[in-house]
């Protein structure tokens, strides 16, 4: 039967491992491509999908971008063709990661997915709406970003879940894994972000 919903580029055939890494990509910029092609090499994924958030609910909407300007962007700067670019949560309606994820698991239930974030984020996670959901869907990566790793790993959310930690080595397990089960995965750090290319272009114009 075919899914009128699914959108034409995300075809997911039966245990297809698929990294999500979601965020506003205010704009998307190399430190997504780095973490993104760490992931696909150290986890042996298939695919990343970049889910490109209407709106995070931690960030004003002052300085954001319309999505489609966002989406067309983060597609301008992607080479690699395993990495996909969707603006698949403004289909589903959801804000929230946990809302997103819940989603996904049962409309691609043969897929295995991985969330994906940086360091920083790990930090930040405990923050987020129903974050335990989030740890308890799908395996997370947490890959590592300059100043944050050391601090994401004495942080709550990997004290909470310091049991169900796997060793670096055995990151191509974690697909395979029931939640929860996370990682970090070490890697030659990005110091890019999206605060500061805004406010370098801020500074040319």
């Amino acid at each position: 039967m075919i899914d009128f919903w699914r959108p034409p580029h995300l075809f997911v055939t039966p245990n297809l491992r698929v990294g999500l890494l979601g965020g506003s990509f205010n704009p998307a910029h190399e430190g997504h491509v780095h973490i993104s092609e760490v992931a696909l090499k150290r986890l042996g994924l298939d695919q990343i999908w970049w889910l490109v958030s209407p709106q995070n609910p931690l960030k004003s909407s002052r300085h954001m971008a319309p999505l489609q300007d966002r989406v067309a962007q983060a597609k301008k700067i992607v080479r690699n063709p395993h990495i996909k670019v969707t603006d698949i949560e403004s289909k589903l309606g959801t804000q929230f990661t946990a809302n997103t994820l819940t989603q996904l698991t049962r409309r691609y239930s043969s897929a295995r997915f991985i969330w994906i974030m940086g360091a920083d984020n790990l930090i930040q996670l405990p923050k987020w709406k129903n974050w335990n959901t989030i740890m308890n869907t799908v395996p997370v990566a947490v890959i590592d970003r300059p100043g944050s790793v050391i601090k994401a790993q004495l942080g709550h959310a990997a004290t909470r879940y310091s049991a169900t930690r796997l060793s670096d080595d055995d990151a191509p397990l974690l697909a395979f894994l029931r939640p929860p089960v996370w990682t970090v995965v070490h890697s030659r750090l990005n110091p890019v972000s999206a605060t500061a290319l805004r406010a370098k272009l801020g500074s040319t114009k």
